[in-house]
Order: C-alpha cells, then structure tokens, then sequence
C-alpha cells in the first residue's frame, strides 16, 4: 500500500494560487458593490436656487402655526427629511433628537420635514416625542428635497445648513453619530 502525498499532487499545490485568486475576485466584486451603492445614494446637483427656495419657505407645524424658514437663519440648521414609514428615518430619529438636546446649547438648530401624512406623524409622536421641531413638507418639501439634491426623493435626507444660509454638507441616507460628530465642527 501506497500511502499518497496530496503536497506534491499539481492540485495541491495550485490551491494556495486559486484561493488568492478567489480572494481578488471577491474584493473587486465587494470593491464594486460598495462602488456602486455610494454612487447610488450620493446627493445630485443642488439646483441653482435652491438655497434661496428654501430660506423663503414656509411649512405647516404641527401645532397649527407656520414654521417659517427665514426665523431658523442665522444659525446652524440640520435639515432632515422623513417619514413614519421608512425605516431608516424612524431609526435615525433618537440620534438626531440627541444631538438636537447637546448642540442647542452652541446654537444649533434640527428641523424634520415630515413627507407624510399629519394624523401618521402625530400618531408617531404620541409613541416617540421629539424636542426638535417637525413641520409637514407635503408635495413641496418633496420638491424642494429635489432642489437639494435629493433626485430621487429617497428618504432620509439631511442638509447642513451655515449660520449664513448656504449648503455645507448633504446626505442621503441614514446619518451616524460619526456623520453628526463630524458635521458639528462644520458650521
């Protein structure tokens, strides 16, 4: 009987070649998914006048009054776009509220436009208070979420606004206490 080394077999000693060649494969394949989802979720161009839309805007508040935009200029603003029903927006909501209570202090501002139906948000408030303000964007916030960049109308959606008005950073997606620790030093 024969007892047969597989070390010096040709198969043997090309697995060590097909595994690092498995393993190129799979970090071009990963390289490429991760390519293509920033390129999916990246901001659109802002539109030329979209600032200045916003800033002269007014949305319903939940309390019957009108939030109007130019009352929040001069400070830092988060701007958030969201819904009860997307779930990456309800799961970013305790975050923003935390960083709302820490930050306004410094002077900074959170407002959520709600792209929604009121009795679903005051319904979700009963559940989840907020202490930042919300307001109802209905089909406009939708549009001016377009003129931000959003152009796809995919939800969350911040804005970091400067004291002075203008665009800082934009974000499509779910916002991380990294995303938020880092835009705090921007404005």
């Amino acid at each position: 009987m024969t007892l047969h080394n597989s070390l010096s077999s040709p198969s043997a000693a090309a697995a060590p070649a097909r595994r690092r060649l498995m393993l190129g494969v799979g970090a071009l394949a990963a390289a490429a998914g991760a390519g293509a989802a920033w390129w999916r979720t990246r901001p659109g161009p802002v539109a030329e006048d979209a600032a200045g839309r916003f800033w002269s805007a007014s949305f319903d508040g939940l309390s019957g009054q009108k939030l109007h935009m130019t009352d929040f200029r001069g400070h830092p603003l988060l701007l958030n776009f969201w819904a009860t029903w997307c779930p990456p927006c309800v799961q970013e909501l305790p975050l923003l509220d935390r960083f709302h209570q820490e930050q306004r202090g410094r002077g900074w501002q959170v407002l959520g436009l709600a792209i929604d139906q009121e009795d679903k948000v005051r319904q979700f408030l009963e559940r989840r208070p907020l202490g930042f303000p919300l307001a109802m964007a209905g089909l406009d916030g939708s549009d001016l979420g377009r003129a931000l960049g959003n152009e796809r109308g995919g939800l969350p959606f911040s804005v970091l606004f400067a004291a002075d008005g203008g665009i800082l950073v934009r974000k499509m997606g779910e916002l991380s206490a990294q995303d938020l620790a880092s835009w705090s030093t921007k404005a």
